[in-house]
C-alpha cells in the first residue's frame, strides 16, 4: 500500500496534481491541461502514472482530496466552466479508494489562508498589521471563473479552528459604479440576460469588457500584454475598469462577511497584471462605500502569492476529515 495520499486541485482550465507522505509537505506536483483528459479520472490517472514514472509509489493510493472549481452539493458533480461530470462514489469506487474528498476549490484555498506569513502574500493596502486575529478572512479571486470564499473561526477542543465556507458569490448581479460601467451591463444584459459579477471578473470577462468598451475580439492574455508594454491604451482602459470593478466586489464580499481578519486575492489573472494592479483603481474602490469607508481603510488586502496554496489547504480539509472519521 502507498504511503502517498493524493492531492488535486482542479480548476476549469488546470488539474493540478501533489502526493503527500503522512508529516510531509508536498511532493511531486505536476499541472495537467484539463482539456488533454476526456474525464477526471483520465486526469488522475495519467498524473499517477507520470508519479510512478518518476520513482513514487503509488500502487495501492487509498486516499485522495480534490478540490474542484464548482459547486459541490451530493454525489454528483458537473463543472460550470469544464465539461467534466462525475459521481464522487464511483469515481472513489472505480480508483479503489478507501477515502475521496471533494470539496469546493475556493474554500479549500481560504483553509490555506491563516496559515500565509509575509512569504506567501503581497500587501495591496491597508494599514500594516491591522488585522484582526481571530476574525474572519475573506478571499476573491477571478481565473477561469470568479471564485469567493472566506474562513470563519469556531472554537475547538485544541483552540481556534477554521471553518471554510463554499459558496458561489462569483455568480451574484454585477453592480455597477460608474457611466461607462452602466453601458457595460447594458451590453452584456442583452448577451447573457442575467449579467453576474463573472462576466466581467475572469479570463472570459476581460475579453468581454474589451469587447464592449474598444469594439474588437481579443484573448485575454492579449489583453493583458499589450497593456503591461504600453501598445495599446484600448487594452489598458480594459484592465483599468477590470481593476475597478474587482475593487467594487471585494468591497462587497468584505462587507457581507465582517472581514476584519483580511480580505485576500487569489485566482490566476491578478498576478500577471503586475505594476498596472498596483496603480490601479482597486483599492479605492474597495474602500468607496460611503459611511463604511473608514472601516473598510483599515482593511488589508493581500495578494496570494505563495505557491499552489489551495493544494496544502485541501491537505488540511482532509486531515480535518480524517480526525473526525
Amino acid at each position: 500500500m502507498s504511503a502517498y495520499r493524493l492531492l488535486a486541485d482542479i480548476g476549469g482550465t488546470n488539474a493540478r496534481f501533489a502526493l503527500q507522505a503522512p508529516g510531509a509537505g508536498l511532493a511531486d506536483i505536476d499541472v495537467l491541461a484539463c482539456r488533454d483528459h476526456d474525464h477526471i479520472g483520465a486526469a488522475m490517472d495519467a498524473y499517477l502514472a507520470g508519479a510512478a514514472a518518476r520513482g513514487h509509489a503509488t500502487d495501492g493510493l487509498r486516499h485522495a482530496a480534490i478540490a474542484i472549481a464548482n459547486p459541490v452539493e451530493g454525489d454528483f458533480v458537473r463543472m460550470t466552466n469544464h465539461h467534466w461530470r462525475f459521481s464522487i462514489a464511483e469515481l472513489r469506487a472505480a480508483r479503489g479508494l478507501d477515502t475521496l474528498l471533494v470539496v469546493n476549490d475556493f474554500a479549500a484555498l481560504a483553509m490555506a489562508l491563516p496559515y500565509l506569513d509575509e512569504t506567501g502574500r503581497e500587501r495591496i493596502g491597508g494599514a500594516d498589521g491591522a488585522a484582526q486575529s481571530g476574525r474572519p478572512i475573506g478571499l476573491i479571486g477571478p481565473g477561469t471563473g470568479l471564485g469567493v470564499s472566506a474562513v470563519v473561526p469556531a472554537p475547538g477542543p485544541g483552540g481556534t479552528q477554521w471553518i471554510a465556507l463554499a459558496g458561489e458569490g462569483g455568480h451574484a448581479s454585477f453592480a455597477p459604479v460608474t457611466r461607462q460601467e452602466t453601458a457595460l451591463l447594458e451590453a452584456l444584459r442583452e448577451e447573457f440576460g442575467h449579467v453576474s459579477a463573472e462576466r466581467l471578473l475572469s479570463g472570459p470577462g476581460l475579453e468581454a469588457i474589451h469587447r464592449v468598451l474598444a469594439g474588437e475580439r481579443l484573448a485575454a492574455a492579449t489583453i493583458t500584454a499589450r497593456a503591461l508594454d504600453g501598445t495599446s491604451a484600448a487594452c489598458r482602459d480594459t484592465v483599468d475598469v477590470f481593476c475597478a470593478v474587482l475593487g467594487s466586489v471585494a468591497g462587497n464580499v468584505a462587507l457581507t462577511l465582517g472581514a476584519t481578519g483580511g480580505m485576500y486575492i487569489g485566482g490566476g489573472i491578478v498576478p500577471r497584471l503586475g505594476p498596472l494592479f498596483h496603480a490601479s483603481a482597486f483599492r479605492s474602490r474597495f474602500e468607496g462605500k460611503g459611511r463604511l469607508q473608514p472601516w473598510l481603510a483599515r482593511i488589508p488586502t493581500w495578494l496570494v502569492t505563495a505557491p499552489y496554496p489551495a493544494l496544502r489547504g485541501v491537505a488540511a480539509m482532509l486531515d480535518a476529515a480524517s480526525r473526525q472519521s
